[in-house]
């Protein structure tokens, strides 16, 4: 009977149970309640392919679809003080760091990386919002300097990504610091005659938007993305007013001339590629990259090899006593 109990049940059961399905193969969208396949949503650049919702995506993921074969190298950033100022709340401000660097696997809030998209030399960097909120502190400030240098050093054009809720607290005036900090940095790439483009994502606000991301030469958003500097809340509580359908939305803002376009993140790195290359004065980009055709002024092209073998005989000439061609005839 132990036999049995012991061994026999457990393979039964073993064999006819139902297996649970994990938890990270489905994903909700916010907006419509669509319950998305995890492969079919990465592959569709995290928007719902039922309603077109943008929802977060990682810089190093986005990085691995906007690059050419998603090669990419990482721009180092020097680190700064942990904790200037011995800040504490609910947690200490080295224990959030710890926990925020262990759930997303990235060091800080921005990533720098420089690549090709469409054989076009590009830096870029991009704020995490899965990292305490995106929030600007002494590293982002860093990170943008360093992007901002590596492409004046190599007469690259700047594309960042903005995501972000403002300065972070826990860093007090350092943080705000960095927004004149980011301004000079910015100011340098237009010294250098270089692109600098800002795509603004969900959400970007606070001294975010009130520097570095509404600087750009070209501004581009992507939908439904919240832009502001303080939140439709805030401005609802302090004049008391209901406020318009969609305020601070990408569209409103793109109708009211604060962006220069809204682009779906699916089409943004052809709209990217034709920005840069038109600004920074090169040739459209080569479909399907093949080899550019060869221009008439490079000269004509060199005689082929002559094929003895099967040339065409040589035309003989005409007899002394044919007759002449009829006048006006072409001869």
């Amino acid at each position: 009977m132990n036999w049995i109990n012991n061994y026999v049940r457990p393979k039964i059961n073993s064999l006819f149970s139902r297996r649970e399905m994990p938890e990270n193969l489905w994903t909700k969208c916010d907006a419509c309640g669509t319950m998305l396949f995890h492969r079919e949503l990465s592959d569709n650049l995290n928007v719902c392919t039922s309603c077109g919702h943008h929802m977060g995506i990682r810089p190093r993921d986005r990085f691995l679809t906007l690059f050419d074969g998603g090669i990419f190298t990482e721009v180092p950033v020097p680190t700064p003080l942990t904790d200037p100022l011995g800040f504490r709340d609910q947690k200490k401000y080295p224990d959030r760091m710890r926990a925020a660097q262990k759930g997303t696997g990235e060091k800080e809030a921005m990533l720098v990386a420089e690549g090709e998209i469409g054989r076009t030399p590009v830096v870029c960097a991009a704020q995490d919002f899965s990292f305490m909120g995106g929030s600007m502190g002494m590293y982002v400030g860093n990170a943008i300097i360093a992007a901002a240098q590596r492409a004046v050093e190599r007469r690259r054009p700047l594309i960042l990504f903005s995501a972000a809720g403002g300065a972070r607290m826990q860093e007090g005036i350092l943080s705000l610091m960095q927004m004149p900090r980011s301004t000079v940095a910015i100011q340098m790439l237009k010294e250098a005659g270089l692109p600098y483009i800002v795509v603004l994502t969900h959400p970007t606000t606070g001294g975010v938007t009130a520097s570095y991301a509404m600087l750009g030469d070209v501004q581009i958003a992507e939908p439904g993305a919240l832009i502001c500097f303080a939140g439709p809340r805030v401005i609802e509580q302090t004049i008391r007013e209901k406020l318009p359908e969609g305020f601070q939305r990408a569209e409103y803002l793109l109708e009211h001339g604060m962006l220069d376009r809204v682009t779906p993140r699916t089409k943004l790195r052809e709209e990217l590629l034709t920005i840069v290359r038109m600004l920074m004065g090169l040739p459209p980009a080569v479909i399907a990259d093949l080899p550019p055709p060869a221009s008439f002024s490079q000269g004509p092209a060199e005689p082929e090899a002559e094929d003895t073998e099967n040339a065409a005989p040589p035309r003989r000439p005409a007899p002394p006593d044919a007759e002449p061609p009829e006048a006006g005839a072409k001869g």
